[in-house]
This record gives structure tokens, sequence and C-alpha cells, in this order.
């Protein structure tokens, strides 16, 4: 959704933007390429920001690239010396460039270890399937994957585990499919749900997620735009929460219910009602955009909230 989200942004000449989630560098090309403006580009993943360098080398000192976890994207850009951005864009889950090295661990479509770590540090998708206790594993597949047979899944991932360890992706695969049978051509990958739950449970996902919002509430000026692109129900339904909260289209309390005393002032405005799809020749030309939400708003002059609250539970089972 690469037109939409510039559309929205709206570079204009002398304006800082964030790109939170620099991937292949999609985003912060097409900004740089819309105005003279600077892109501060963040990334966790170190292969992310080597393969940045080169893009960086073009755009004579307009993109600056950091490596580090978007959540903390208010003290990465303090102490390079930015309080204010004019935009922020965010583009949530695994990118492509990810999904299509095998080495990474992240698709169940091609066999190699089983990782999953956008670091590339900490426990891996191998040590949470190896040593989680059934109950725990069953937990992240329901929450993180909403899979529905996240039990039997659970289950056959110990049984196979007593066998041999699970170090592979299609070993994983085929300790799924005990419980699921074999993938069915007119079905979703039987897989598909619980890869998804444990990348986002090694990665801690839903919680930056989370944080990054905050962070951007904070950073952005008045008029500022925060724009937010999400694939899975679980991050749009974070976002899509976080943004009525924040713009003060609460939920109308029950007649029954107590009169509840009048929150902050809005912080954020939306820019669109709901929010917006990839048009058909975009789905049509990129299946992964089928299931793409953007959700967009412009932050008024009001302070940021001064708590989280409910648009922002603990997310995670276990944090790794």
């Amino acid at each position: 959704m690469l037109h939409e989200v510039v559309q929205v942004l709206a570079p204009q000449a002398g304006e800082t933007y964030v790109d939170g989630t620099f991937g292949a560098g999609g985003y912060s090309r097409a900004i740089l390429e819309a105005a003279p403006c600077r892109v501060v580009a963040i990334d966790r993943d170190p292969q992310a920001i080597a393969i940045g360098r080169r893009l960086q080398e073009l755009y004579d000192g307009r993109l600056t690239l950091i490596e580090g976890r978007f959540g903390d994207m208010q003290a990465l850009l303090a102490e390079a010396g930015i309080a204010a951005v004019d935009g922020v864009v965010l583009d949530i889950g695994v990118s492509s460039m990810q999904i299509d090295d095998g080495a990474r661990g992240f698709s169940f479509l091609r066999d190699g270890p089983l990782d999953m770590r956008m670091e590339g540090q900490g426990p891996s998708a191998a040590d949470a399937v190896n040593r989680l206790a059934e109950a725990e594993l069953s937990a992240i597949i329901h929450r993180y994957g909403e899979e529905p047979k996240a039990r039997a899944i659970a289950r056959a991932i110990v049984k196979a585990r007593t066998e041999a360890p699970i170090t592979t992706t299609l070993g994983l695969v085929r300790a799924i499919e005990r419980a699921t049978g074999r993938p069915r051509p007119d079905r979703i990958h039987p897989a598909t749900r619980t890869f998804q739950a444990l990348r986002i449970h090694v990665n801690g996902e839903l919680d930056e997620l989370a944080a990054a919002l905050v962070a951007a509430e904070r950073l952005l000026k008045g008029g500022g735009r925060l724009v937010v692109v999400s694939f899975h129900s679980l991050e749009d339904r974070l976002v899509k929460h976080f943004l009525i909260e924040r713009s003060g289209r609460l939920p109308a309390a029950s007649r029954h219910a107590p009169t509840l005393a009048e929150g902050p002032t809005p912080s954020f405005e939306p820019i669109h009602k709901g929010h917006v799809a990839a048009s058909e020749a975009e789905a049509k030309a990129n299946p992964r955009a089928r299931s793409a939400k953007l959700r967009a708003a412009r932050r008024t002059l009001a302070p940021p909230f001064p708590f989280v609250g409910t648009a922002l539970p603990q997310t995670s089972v276990m944090r790794p």
C-alpha cells in the first residue's frame, strides 16, 4: 500500500518522518522521492540495516538508519538529537525479505532452521517448541495465532519432540500436521496460524507495537500523521482500539452504568473512517496485500495521554 501511505503522509520539504519498519526500504525511498525531506528509518533486523546502507548513500544525508526496535523510537530518536517529527509510518509484521530467506526460519514453505528471530538474539522458535510446557504452547498458539486447534497442535508438538528435537521449519510442519492433517488446496496451510503465533511470541511483536503507538503519540508534532499498515487481526485490533481511545471515541456507556468522568482531550483525530484496504489491482499483483489494513490519524495539539489505558493490554503470554 505504498501509494496510500505516501498520500496520507503527504511529505513536505524540510519535514522529518520516521519509517519504523525499514525492511527493504520501500517506504523510505518513496517518502524521500516525494519531497526534499528527511527520513529516520528504524529496523531491529541487522541484515535490513546493512542492506539499507547502499540506499543511504543515494540521498545525500537525508536518510538516517538506526538499528533498534520501533517500540524504543522515542529514545532512539532522542539519541540522534530529534525530539519531534512530522510523520510516523509502521508496516507491521514480517517483511517479504525475511520470509523469502529460508535460513531465517519464518516460512513453513521453505525448509531451514526453526529460528524466527528478527534480531538473531535471544530464544528462538526452536527453543519455544522444545522447552515450553504444553499448556504454554497451547496458550501462545491460541492467543497469537487464533488457532482453533491450538490444544491439539501443542499436544502433537510435545509428542514429536519426545521422539527428536524439532529444529527445522519442516520438522515443525510435520508435527502440526499430526493434529491438523495434510494441507488442502482450498484452505490456508494448517501451519499458518502456528507459525504466526510463534513469530509474534519470539519477537514480542504486540508489546512492541503497543510501545510504538505510545512513542509516536509523544513524538508527533501537532498536525503530524501516524500511518499503520497491519496484516493480521490482532495487530489491527490493537491499532484500532488505540486510535479509538486517543480520538475520544470510546464506546457509549450503558444507561444503567454510572456516569464516567470526562477523559483527556483527544490526542489524535482520524483521517479515514475505519480502515483503507488495498486496491483490487494491488491485491491481485501482491497476494500479501489482500489482508492489509491501513489506519491513519492526525496528531492534535493536545498533550499525550497520561496513561496507557485499556487499548494497550499486557499482550505477552511469556516474553522471551
